[in-house]
């Protein structure tokens, strides 16, 4: 009996790797990880054009406006209070960074004719939404989409960030199957199962009752801890970051435990 040794490995979709434009991401959530997410995003950006790559076109989805319980957590100052988070986290990314980024202050739902919204095609879909609601219609919409649009700004990856007080998720998701290249060394992959799939029922499960938001920072900080947010952004940003050097993965994505600081990575 022959025994299969080889790795499982994704390939990372060509169009990705050396694109003639920037490539297009739409981020769903501006708050407590959406916020932080768009920090890395900015230095993946920058750090890709300075290694002769087009970089990255980033559209910001989120219809919540900035109060007092966002200070410290998430990534406003008091002088941001009133606003739109998606408009003051893009104005002052583009201010940074000369970048040309887009601020949705809608959410990323289906329209009246159940859509698509306007305005969200993309290649990489990042959704930091805080309800499993959120993340099934994003997974409708996706899967509805997904052989719709040119190639250059077709649906490839969908990369979703959850957490709960210490403890959190990251899962990368293909669109569909992505062509793979032929290998003798590795055993490739083409579908990375969607979190809504796989993890429905884990979902559903975890779905809290009191999602009621928080008036002060404090009260936050009850319902989920102070860095679970920053180091699920930090960890997923960087497995989207070695897709892009490396040009493959070996993992699509983790679960982490801030309570006793221990990762598990989410293998092929």
């Amino acid at each position: 009996m022959t025994i299969n040794t080889k790795s499982r490995i994704h390939f990372t979709d060509n169009y990705l790797l050396d694109p003639p434009n920037p490539i297009e991401i739409n981020l769903i959530g501006a708050g407590g990880t959406g916020s932080k997410v768009l920090t890395a995003l900015l230095e993946m950006n920058h750090s890709l054009n300075e290694l002769g790559h087009a970089g990255l076109s980033v559209r910001l989805w989120d219809d919540d406006i900035v109060t007092n319980a966002n200070f410290g957590r998430q990534r406003f100052a008091e002088s941001e209070e009133g606003l739109y988070k998606s408009v003051a986290l893009i104005n002052r990314a583009n201010r940074w960074a000369g970048t040309n980024w887009r601020a949705e202050t809608v959410k990323f739902e289906k329209n009246t004719l159940g859509k698509m919204p306007e305005n969200a095609k993309a290649n990489i879909y990042i959704s930091c939404v805080d309800s499993v609601k959120a993340r099934f219609e994003i997974a409708e919409i996706l899967k509805e989409v997904k052989n719709s649009f040119a190639y250059r700004n077709c649906p490839k990856y969908w990369m979703d960030f959850g957490n709960g007080k210490l403890t959190g998720q990251v899962v990368l998701s293909t669109i569909g199957t992505l062509h793979q290249p032929n290998s003798e060394k590795y055993e490739t992959v083409a579908n990375l199962p969607c979190v809504t799939d796989e993890f429905g029922e884990l979902l559903k499960q975890s779905e809290t009752e009191d999602d009621t938001p928080s008036c002060s920072l404090a009260e936050a900080l009850v319902k989920q801890d102070l860095f679970i947010n920053g180091t699920l952004a930090q960890m997923g940003s960087s497995l989207l970051w070695n897709m892009f050097r490396n040009g493959m993965t070996e993992n699509r994505g983790f679960f982490l435990n801030l309570r006793d600081f221990r990762s598990q990575p989410l293998k092929l």
